[in-house]
């Protein structure tokens, strides 16, 4: 882990609370779909950073499934050195504008913060959103090194978060990257089958252009089996290397009477129309949904909610 220079004191967090995120009021969410979250402002920012421990034995990078260096970047907060701790951030993780709204922090890092012990976690997901959100306020995010060219070219099938993921870390690594995405929009189940008030196309769109810029291809409309097949790229187009981040896109179905009914969806279907093909904004987009006036959800789970 990066040893953070010790030229300043970060305040010990002791009775500190945990910073509540600020959201739109219930009245005025009901009535859009923009982002019910708003995010940290920088004193918050600062504020909650400053509850961090600083533990030796850092839990939370053990609880992190790419193993980000939890407290350099969250101390790099409380000093307010937010461009250092999104370069920190960014040394594990090419999605932290997604991932600090989506990840499910809290059965991860936070769930074996030590301050969570006797009391909250640390935010690490709301700490996480605000630096990739202050970066891109800044202009154009800045670009890591790279490693010199290898010579060898990896495809991706698929660019939902693994792909980008894999993708934004093999051209690090110095690989030839490119994605193969068969719908017309790059982003996977980020923009299918997130709504846009938990995590905003625009932000998607950000961090693919990120890794665009970092020097993978994109190529959109793409059906990999379909257009081309793995053995054919592997052959013929000079690929040496294909990653399957192809998803879970096919909907499960119950085999009973009646699902095939129109107006009947599933979540699938349903989360496409709405989210990829902008059906809330009907008829300002041309994608009708049934809009039923008491309406079944099947299932109990974030779709469900969602």
């Amino acid at each position: 882990m990066t040893q953070i220079p010790k030229n300043s004191k970060i305040q010990k967090p002791a009775k500190t609370p945990r910073q509540e995120m600020p959201k739109q009021e219930p009245e005025v969410r009901a009535a859009n779909f923009d982002e019910v979250a708003l995010g940290y402002t920088e004193e918050l920012a600062v504020a909650e950073a400053s509850r961090c421990l600083q533990c030796k034995k850092l839990p939370c990078v053990s609880g992190c499934p790419v193993q980000i260096d939890i407290a350099a970047f969250v101390a790099l907060v409380a000093r307010r050195d937010f461009r250092g701790a999104v370069r920190k951030l960014k040394e594990q993780n090419s999605l932290p504008a997604v991932c600090g709204r989506v990840c499910p922090q809290e059965d991860q890092c936070e769930q074996v913060c030590t301050l969570g012990i006797k009391g909250q976690p640390v935010a690490i997901g709301r700490l996480e959103r605000f630096v990739a959100d202050y970066e891109a306020g800044q202009g154009e995010p800045e670009l890591p090194e790279k490693a010199p060219p290898k010579g060898k070219k990896v495809a991706i099938v698929g660019s939902g978060p693994s792909g980008l993921t894999a993708a934004g870390e093999l051209v690090k690594l110095g690989y030839e990257v490119t994605i193969f995405e068969s719908l017309h929009k790059a982003g996977g189940v980020l923009v299918y089958g997130i709504p846009e008030f938990r995590l905003p196309k625009r932000i998607v769109q950000r961090e693919v252009d990120y890794v665009a810029r970092l020097g993978v291809e994109i190529r959109t409309n793409f059906v990999v089996g379909k257009t081309a097949t793995v053995d054919e790229l592997m052959n013929e187009q000079g690929y040496q290397a294909v990653f399957l981040g192809n998803g879970a896109g096919l909907p499960y179905f119950m085999n009973i009477p009646g699902e095939n009914l129109n107006g009947v969806y599933s979540a699938n279907e349903f989360l496409t129309r709405v989210n990829l093909m902008k059906a809330y904004l009907f008829p300002e987009y041309d994608t009708p949904i049934k809009r039923g006036r008491r309406v079944v959800v099947v299932g109990g789970g974030n779709v469900a909610m969602d």
